[in-house]
């Protein structure tokens, strides 16, 4: 098949990882795949978008703007450079910054002329953030839980299919738990607020343990000096280097602020594989699954000391946590997930 993907890529967010996780899984089964992204300079002007690698795949195009998120304009999309393609389906990753307008009329030209389906994948969190005149313009809309369709898109339960987001498959460290020194691990951007708890929490553990958290950001080191505080400030280039740090590494704290919208983890997906335990607060981030959740979720600061205690003390909850963890990951795996997409393919041939 000739597969378009109308998306983010090669960037430090979860619409841009959704993409390669599925993308080079059709490249991996012998689909030819062709990437629409975003411009470089519309897209940075968003917090959370970051170049990855220095250089794009030579399947890659960047044809489109995203909206300005000062000026809120409504960006544009090169048409032509899409709509002449040789395509036999096309996957829109909507999202909340995506030129709304333009792919509308991206998809009714796909569609009228050129009898192509379109896939949407919802990445949105709110039904107010989707700008289409009608979210019906496409074929089947790809939702990661029931929640989306409650919240999100309930006018189009009829065209939605659930499909959860991927997971990096597993890949398991040779580390034996707290082997040299117990090792608190967490990465990324998140605001330097989401990191309070846990800094609270390993102070009156290190009373009780010693141990070393390491923590690498690429916005900035956190404004704590602590003895048992090892900082970085870099952005990890790969997920062969995450997991690395993961892997040498017995808990993996990650920080999560409160949100009223729907939403999902993508970092939660890229990590579970490392089977390294992982400590997040009961945020909206991890309400799927309801039971049987592959990681520990705190409610409170008092929860985060006592879960994180048993997690140093008790073997027997690590293992039953790594269990879960590379269950939920060999149900939901990268390459399984890509085939659910052909799947749909196929139905409209």
């Amino acid at each position: 098949m000739k597969i378009g993907l109308l998306s983010r890529w090669n960037a430090t967010c979860g619409i841009s990882l959704h993409a390669e996780l599925i993308g080079f899984e059709f490249i991996k089964m012998g689909h030819n795949l062709k990437v629409f992204a975003p411009t470089i300079e519309s897209a940075s002007k968003w917090w959370h978008h970051k170049v990855i690698r220095n250089k794009d795949e030579d399947f890659v195009t960047r044809c489109y703007s995203e909206i300005d998120p000062t000026l809120k304009n409504n960006g544009w999309i090169d048409v032509d450079k899409i709509l002449f393609e040789d395509l036999d389906f096309l996957i829109v990753e909507s999202y909340a910054s995506i030129p709304y307008n333009h792919v509308e009329k991206l998809v009714r030209l796909l569609k009228e002329k050129r009898k192509i389906p379109v896939i949407a994948v919802i990445h949105e969190s709110f039904k107010e953030q989707i700008k289409y005149s009608n979210p019906k313009i496409f074929d089947a809309i790809v939702v990661f839980d029931e929640r989306y369709i409650a919240e999100v898109v309930p006018e189009c339960k009829d065209i939605c299919k659930i499909i959860p987001y991927p997971c990096y498959p597993v890949k398991k460290g040779k580390r034996k738990f707290a082997e040299d020194v117990l090792t608190f691990f967490s990465f990324g951007r998140q605001p330097i607020i989401e990191y309070q708890g846990y800094i609270e929490v390993l102070d009156n553990l290190s009373e009780k343990y010693d141990f070393v958290y390491k923590v690498v950001r690429t916005n900035g080191l956190l404004p704590v000096e602590r003895p048992w505080l090892n900082q970085e400030m870099r952005r990890l280039a790969s997920i062969d280097e995450i997991y690395s740090l993961l892997h040498s590494s017995d808990i993996h704290l990650l920080p999560k602020g409160q949100t009223n919208g729907v939403v999902v983890s993508s970092t939660l997906f890229q990590c579970l594989g490392s089977l390294v335990p992982i400590v997040a607060p009961e945020t909206r981030h991890f309400e799927v699954p309801k039971r049987r959740k592959p990681l520990v979720t705190y409610k409170n600061l008092e929860d985060l000391e006592e879960k994180l205690i048993r997690l140093i003390e008790d073997r027997r909850y690590r293992n039953e946590l790594k269990r879960l963890a590379k269950s939920y990951v060999e149900r939901n795996r990268c390459d399984k997930i890509a085939k659910k997409f052909i799947k749909i393919f196929k139905e409209f041939k």
